[in-house]
């Protein structure tokens, strides 16, 4: 390593988060990122530091745990491995660093994190709710409640926390302010297995004297009343909405004291947010606002006592995710009026989110505000292709009642819509479009990937998919933000690669396994929807959906490193696969859904049969399996399971393989790329089970022809197997069916259905922009070394493409390939200059397809005069193995 400074840590993590509040694991992981100069930047050593205050942390000391100097370039998820951590302990840690040649030492800037409430017997509060506590029904759409307790303090204190769970939403005040900027909170559970908690500092907040704790709270899927086909209205958690909360206080005399939620708290149902459901939407009327309900010296001698009430179900955890916020605002690009009184607003974009808006006008006027994707040829909202699964209520409609004050502001908090264009009725004079605005709300994980190239449907594309993934996360992974906001499993298996490299979402899915585990059956039979409140088992399921349970946690170990999800999960992903066990005749699985929307939209009528996907993530999962059983050491369950996918192969392979012809039985691109995709064939098989593939999509006018599982297998095993040239030829389309065709109509997210009839905005056609970073940019995990601890390289310089960039953000740092052409006519026929940008403490391969390395520089030299990396040939091609660093190769001529 050639460095002009030691090694630094920074960016420290536990548990994933910067210095998170609530955390329940044992022993935490920790992380961090290097900060070096120079090529071939890696970490020789480390010493962690874990201290129970800041000052013995000042004097180079760890009281709770003290690694000693351990020989090891190790970064992410170091296990603390200290003294026992009780609930709510505080710990300051820090980190120093020793590169590859002994020289460091020098310790990090400190970091802290708290431990959560470890034990439900840590809980001393009590669920509470508004009304009689011996009602048997409530009524559907009762106004959101609102609760405030007094808390009467000597002195203000030197540290407060507050531990709150509030169902199914809830918005928490201090002192006539919002904490925090979270939105939707908490996240979305199976309410009877598990409700999630977060975590307040309100030190700053509180102060001698009299102080107010305000709690409202909103039905969200806790109380979800709405009449709809997944009969979460008589979910076995449903209930008014309810909170438990506890105010842990500290004062500089060591002092304690705990204020829990209990009888002592107020409640009214009489303030302004009149209904609100998460499907069909919130009425808001601002007459009937309370000022100063959440702030000492309110007259509350109306409120009435808070009833203790049962709880919901399920044990208390924190919430291990980020919220819900909102994460952009957006200006609206035009408005028009259809007929007088109605406007019509285009935001430009399809997000999810809602809409502020800023009304002047007399008391009691009420504007309604309706939510869609499309407008009719005359102009008019049009919400027919989203509201069929919804029985009752109106669809996506916000109303709000004006006050008649001077500024009024208004957006609502307890629902939420997917939309591009807005429907305005009863609005006082002529709507403008500083009016109004778009708030964008999903779950606030960071945007860790970037991809551009030279042709803008490309671009459109990978923007598309982007919004469609983040606008379909509020605490689950949906499938979409309107018409159901259902947790499909088989959307959110078949996106995650792409969304792991666009966004840092594993923490996230940690939380969704979760849900998964709460919702599988005993014999391991899983929803196709999760949460489920009993919808879902035996239709909208089966091996290409339930396969989540596997594909995710071992999606999240290869693309992050982290094996935590395979560890927690790995009994519930074994009982699956017994599950599959019982539902196979001779290792053949025939039930469930499969290459679902196709081109027509009929899955029934696909000529890739059911069966054949279904026996395919049967072996995907045996494979997954002994691949996890070797990482976690289970050499026994290693041999099984590999066996197992051997015997499943077979079977496969006889049923679903036509030998005298050459390829799969169904002849189908789908059945074709699913068996290359899988690399079940070898030799001759393989190649003619290509050129049926081929045959297939120059037939189609080099189209693709599948659904969503296809979508996923065509463009990899294409890429795999030589004709990545193809696989461009495909993602590039811009006729029917392609990707491009909705970029071509205005898509600003991507579609459920290739003709665009129904949602538009889903996220499981997405796989492509993992394409796009995999095939078109080379960047690639190693799954031997995962986490981009050692990327694969592996760029395809595509016809007819003139540059592409891309990046991607690892625990790491930023891996960053962009290449460009450096003559010809575009062809293929010049060169090219490629820019490679590796994070420290990482290696990477970079595979180029040139046979004589000789016709690669790297900043002008010839590889075999550059000390930093090593050179091989595999397969007619260059491989270049490189450190941490930049590098910046050309080729002569491709």
């Amino acid at each position: 390593m050639s460095s002009a400074q030691a090694l630094v840590a920074v960016e420290l993590q536990c548990e994933r988060f910067a210095e998170p509040l609530g955390v329940e694991e044992v022993r935490p992981r920790l992380s961090w990122r290097i900060r070096g100069d120079g090529r071939g930047v890696r970490q020789g050593a480390y010493r962690v530091l874990v201290a129970s205050s800041a000052e013995v942390l000042a004097k180079d000391t760890g009281d709770l745990w003290d690694s000693g100097k351990v020989s090891s370039d190790q970064s992410l998820f170091v296990r603390y491995a200290g003294k026992a951590l009780a609930s709510r302990q505080r710990c300051w840690w820090k980190v120093a660093l020793w590169d590859a040649a002994g020289k460091g030492g020098a310790f990090s800037t400190p970091a802290r994190w708290e431990m959560g409430l470890l034990n439900q017997r840590d809980w001393k509060g009590n669920w509470i709710a508004a009304g009689n506590p011996i009602a048997t029904a409530f009524s559907a759409g009762m106004p959101a409640p609102y609760f405030r307790r007094v808390v009467t303090l000597k002195e203000k204190p030197a540290a407060a926390r507050v531990y709150l769970c509030g169902l199914g939403y809830h918005e928490f005040h201090v002192n006539g302010r919002k904490m925090g900027d979270a939105v939707l909170e908490p996240a979305v559970t199976r309410f009877d297995s598990r409700c999630l908690y977060v975590v307040h500092d309100v030190t700053d907040n509180l102060q001698a004297g009299d102080n107010v704790l305000g709690v409202v709270l909103g039905a969200g899927l806790y109380d979800c009343f709405t009449k709809e086909v997944w009969d979460f209205d008589s979910a076995p958690w449903r209930d008014r909405p309810k909170l438990i909360a506890q105010v842990h206080l500290e004062f500089a005399d060591g002092r304690t004291e705990v204020i829990v939620s209990d009888t002592q708290w107020k409640t009214s149902s009489a303030g302004p947010i009149t209904f609100n459901a998460m499907r069909n939407g919130e009425f808001y009327d601002a007459r009937l606002e309370r000022p100063g309900w959440d702030r000492p010296g309110f007259d509350d001698r109306a409120w009435k006592t808070a009833t203790v009430v049962p709880g919901a179900g399920g044990a208390l955890h924190w919430q291990s995710m980020p919220p819900c916020r909102v994460m952009a605002t957006l200006r609206p690009k035009r408005l028009w009026q259809p007929r007088p009184g109605v406007f019509v607003v285009d935001m430009g974009q399809a997000f999810s989110g809602w809409v502020r808006i800023r009304p002047a006008g007399p008391a009691g006027t009420e504007i309604r505000v309706r939510y869609g994707e499309h407008v009719t040829e005359d102009g008019d909202l049009d919400q027919s292709n989203l509201h069929i699964f919804v029985k009752s209520g109106e669809f996506q409609t916000d109303r709000y009642t004006l006050k008649g004050e001077k500024g009024e502001c208004w957006e609502p908090r307890f629902t939420y819509h997917g939309f591009q264009y807005v429907e305005v009725v009863g609005w006082p004079g002529e709507l403008t479009l500083d009016d109004i605005d778009g708030r964008v709300v999903h779950t606030s994980f960071d945007t860790v990937g970037s991809f551009e190239c030279s042709n803008e449907i490309i671009n459109g594309i990978q923007h598309g998919a982007q919004w469609s993934a983040k606008c379909n996360y509020h605490g689950t992974p949906t499938d979409c933000p309107h018409r159901e906001k259902c947790g499909w499993t088989g959307d959110a298996s078949i996106s995650a690669e792409q969304v792991l490299l666009n966004f840092d979402v594993a923490s996230s899915y940690g939380k969704w396994m979760d849900d998964l585990r709460d919702s599988q059956r005993p014999s391991g039979q899983i929803p196709g929807i999760v949460p489920s409140a009993g919808w879902g088992y035996n239709w909208g399921s089966g091996p290409a959906w339930d396969s989540v349970m596997s594909h995710l946690p071992w999606y999240v170990y290869v693309y992050t490193g982290d094996t935590s999800l395979l560890e927690k999960y790995y009994d519930a992903i074994v009982l699956h696969q017994a599950y599959l066990d019982s539902m196979a005749t001779n290792n053949v699985v025939t039930f469930g859904l499969g290459d679902w929307c196709p081109p027509g939209g009929d899955p029934d009528g696909h000529p890739c049969p059911n069966a054949m996907t279904s026996t395919g993530y049967y072996y995907a999962n045996a494979h997954i399996l002994s691949r996890a059983a070797a990482v976690l050491g289970k050499t026994d369950d290693e041999a099984k399971y590999t066996e197992q996918a051997r015997q499943i192969k077979q079977s496969l392979l006889e049923t679903f393989f036509d030998a005298r012809a050459g390829q799969s039985v169904c002849r189908s691109q789908t059945g074709n790329a699913m068996l290359l995709f899988y690399g079940l064939l070898e030799g001759e098989q393989r190649d003619t089970t290509l050129a049926g593939l081929l045959a297939d999509i120059y037939a189609r006018d080099l189209h693709g022809f599948f659904g969503i599982l296809g979508a996923k297998y065509v463009l990899q095993a294409l890429t795999d197997n030589g004709r990545s040239d193809v696989a461009w030829r495909v993602a590039s389309q811009e006729t029917f069916p392609s990707w491009g065709l909705w970029i071509r109509q205005g898509a600003t997210t991507l579609w459920e259905m290739w003709e665009g009839k129904t949602s538009r905005i889903h996220h499981m056609f997405s796989d492509i922009s993992g394409w796009f970073y995999k095939a078109l940019a080379g960047i690639n995990p190693d799954p031997c070394q995962p986490g981009f601890k050692r990327a694969l390289v592996r760029p395809h310089f595509a016809t007819g493409l003139d540059w592409v960039r891309a990046e991607h953000r690892s625990g790491y740092g930023t891996l960053g390939v962009s290449w460009k052409r450096t003559a010809g006519c575009g062809c293929g026929c010049g060169g090219v200059e490629l820019t490679l940008r590796v994070p420290p403490n990482t290696t990477a391969e970079l595979t180029l397809p040139v046979s004589d390395a000789s016709a690669v520089r790297e900043s002008g030299n010839p590889l075999a005069k550059s000390p930093d990396i090593r050179v091989a040939s595999a397969n007619g091609a260059t491989v270049i193995e490189v450190g941490s660093g930049e590098y910046v190769f050309t080729v002569v001529k491709l």
